[in-house]
């Protein structure tokens, strides 16, 4: 027998179609999973037949059909012929490369590989199952929803460090600041530790993040030279002797965009350099969740100097805007003071949910996940790349690619984005235009695309660097 819905989730439903962006089948599956997840349809119920539920909301019994074909693609209801469709139990969903699902509002025939970010997974029913402890906890709920101190609520610090500590051996809670996401994170140390006028260092590609904070704070932004194991200590001992220098700035470990990954005996030079010239060592750990036993930080041979900035964007959930500074504790009030400038502090809610998910194990399953997932989809398109010169690393989610001789990579980017394609070029990453060589940043982690359409983004990617139109020569 059919689940017969309430007057308050018909309500619910046609609210969805009359929200939101997107086509209107995607606003129904979206509101359908919600409800599926929240246990509001339960385990076992048989759904309404299209029809009925198309004369309900007052849609096609097309657009039912493709609402439902959606919550099928990631394991939510099955569909028996003559029987009907139910719900399915969400402890026996199988692993698969739906629990990665196409998910959100994507533009239909784009193909977006422009961005790093991290891949919705089963970690979606977590939020869901975490909403609704915390809505039994009424007096937790309370202190989440006041004003809190600047540096985090004392337990998430902890379960910060608690996080850093399973990459970085030295973490220490009282050395923590809770920030809205890596990007809040840069710009507060940035304003609490330099100046307008000041000169930063970093690699010569960079990331694009870096480059707008600086520009806007007035910070004087000077490139590096590279090689392929990542920024070149020679470079870096060689503008401080010609130049007055605050700070470096560096991605150790996945380097973006380039993916290199520094060697232990350059980190311990670099930090014996940054001792030496009185540097500043802000390093970027985004990326670097993703490789297991991975070399220490700069910043373990340098302690006092050394600022962590790690966030979950890349590990668990861009939206989520949850991220660590982990600063010398002389540091520590300053950068506070910065955040409670700009924005008082951290999101409480959303730092309690994750600090549950670290302290119950939950967060390292879904790196876990996250890596795995990343594994899968790049040796998907892998071979579409064959021929090209191509840099990575296994737990990239990017690959950098070179442009071929003798075209220009902002051009390419241009004729594939007439193509709906969207790639980073690597003008994005350069602090110095000059030395801008012709790459491309082409990602796997978009949230919004199935296997084929992954697999369809990078055979036009692959189309086009094969054979570019006559106009993005370099002259």
């Amino acid at each position: 027998m059919a689940v017969n819905l309430n007057n308050d989730t018909v309500s619910i439903l046609r609210s969805a179609l009359h929200e939101g962006t997107g086509p209107k089948y995607r606003r129904l599956a979206r509101r359908l999973e919600a409800l599926i997840l929240s246990r509001g349809l339960r385990t076992g119920e048989k759904l309404p037949a299209h029809r009925d539920l198309a004369a309900l909301l007052g849609v096609t019994a097309g657009t039912i059909s493709r609402a439902y074909g959606e919550l099928r693609k990631i394991g939510l209801i099955s569909s028996r012929v003559g029987d009907g469709t139910f719900v399915l139990e969400l402890a026996k969903k199988k692993r698969k490369e739906t629990d990665f699902k196409p998910y959100g509002g994507g533009e239909p025939g784009r193909y977006d590989l422009s961005r790093n970010t991290a891949i919705p997974g089963r970690m979606l029913t977590s939020v869901s199952e975490t909403l609704r402890r915390l809505a039994l906890q009424p007096e937790a709920l309370e202190e989440l929803l006041q004003y809190g101190p600047e540096l985090g609520l004392n337990r998430h610090r902890a379960a910060g460090a608690r996080w850093l500590s399973n990459h970085h051996s030295d973490a220490n809670a009282e050395q923590i600041v809770c920030v809205n996401g890596g990007q809040h994170g840069l710009f507060c140390v940035l304003m609490a530790l330099l100046e307008r006028g000041d000169t930063l260092v970093t690699e010569q590609f960079t990331y694009p993040g870096l480059i707008s904070a600086c520009r806007i704070l007035g910070i004087n932004l000077v490139g590096l030279k590279m090689d392929d194991e990542g920024l070149i200590p020679k470079s870096l001992d060689a503008v401080c002797r010609t130049a007055t220098v605050r700070a470096l700035f560096c991605t150790p470990t996945l380097q973006n965009p380039t993916t290199a990954v520094l060697g232990l005996e350059r980190r311990a030079e670099i930090a014996r350099l940054c001792r030496a010239h009185n540097l500043l060592v802000i390093e970027d750990d985004a990326h670097g969740v993703l490789v297991k036993d991975r070399h220490p930080h700069i910043g373990h041979f340098v302690p006092e100097r050394s600022i962590l900035i790690s966030s979950l964007s890349k590990a668990i959930a861009a939206g989520l805007r949850v991220g660590y500074v982990h600063a010398p504790l002389p540091l520590v009030g300053r950068i506070g003071t910065m955040v409670r400038t700009n924005c008082w502090m951290a999101n409480p809610l959303a730092f309690e949910m994750v600090s549950l998910w670290i302290e119950d194990g939950s967060a390292l399953r879904f790196l876990e996940d996250q890596i795995e997932e990343i594994v899968r989809r790049k040796t998907l398109v892998q071979p579409l790349l064959d021929g090209f010169v191509v840099k990575t690393h296994p737990r990239s989610p990017h690959f950098w690619i070179e442009v071929p001789s003798p075209w220009r990579a902002s051009e390419i980017a241009s004729e594939l984005r007439q193509k709906n394609c969207l790639v980073a070029p690597a003008e994005a990453f350069a602090v110095d235009r000059d030395r801008t060589v012709q790459f491309l940043r082409a990602s796997v982690s978009s949230t919004e695309k199935t296997d084929a359409a992954i697999s369809e983004g990078f055979r036009i990617l692959s189309a086009v660097l094969k054979n570019p139109s006559t106009t993005t020569a370099i002259h």
